[in-house]
């Protein structure tokens, strides 16, 4: 593994989204922390959410994922900064492969909002875009699931049904019955694994974590 002082950006291996070499992500092993777990890759998957051609790219291959396991979306809560994603994957869903029962008859796509002890809520405008709605949640990365839960149990707690989740990377493909769709999985990335903070063995040999982790991208350390 490289030095923990080396900088992390000229440290980035390119891996492609299998069965499908146009879209690829930079990973980054190391020793790093998510708000539940230490992994040993940073991925990072800025150019495929800000990119408008790369997040084309990954919404096309989401639906295909999506096909024939779900039937009905009619909004897409976008997490982990998504949006644009959200926005090509509506479009993807729109071409006839999908139903969605919305008065207008076009997917909505909103996000929650995070306020000030990490709870997630939706205010009164954009309720009924969840409120009795079939609702997919699209993330850029999981890796214990613990964000997802959350996520659903607010999805359902505004009343929504959701019936999957999309990320671009994750580590499984099932979450408590609800199927997830991952663009990437561990396996695209070999000896990707995820730990149990107690049970690092980087923290027990005495690496130091370099950078806290999540979606939205790295913070130094």
């Amino acid at each position: 593994m490289a030095g923990i002082t080396q900088d992390i950006r000229e440290r980035m291996v390119k891996f492609f989204a299998e069965n499908d070499n146009s879209i690829s992500l930079n990973a980054v092993p190391g020793h790093f922390a998510t708000s539940s777990s230490h992994i040993n890759f940073y991925i990072d998957v800025t150019s495929l959410k800000v990119r408008a051609k790369d997040a084309r790219e990954v919404a096309r291959s989401l639906k295909n994922k999506m096909l024939h396991r779900v039937s009905t979306v009619d909004t897409i809560v976008c997490m982990d900064g998504t949006e644009v994603i959200g926005g090509y994957l509506a479009e993807e869903l729109e071409k006839g492969h999908f139903i969605n029962n919305n008065k207008h008859e076009t997917i909505y796509v909103v996000s929650p909002e995070v306020n000030s002890i990490n709870q997630l809520l939706f205010r009164e405008n954009i309720r009924p875009s969840i409120e009795g709605k079939s609702v997919l949640l699209l993330l850029a990365t999981m890796t214990t699931g613990e964000t997802v839960r959350r996520s659903l149990e607010c999805i359902e707690y505004y009343g929504g049904t959701s019936v999957g989740v999309a990320t671009i990377f994750g580590t499984m493909e099932h979450l408590d019955r609800m199927d997830v769709f991952p663009l990437f999985t561990s396996n695209d990335l070999p000896g990707y694994q995820t730990y149990n903070p107690h049970e690092c063995p980087y923290c027990k040999k005495g690496i130091a974590i370099e950078a806290m982790v999540n979606g939205f991208g790295y913070s130094k350390l």
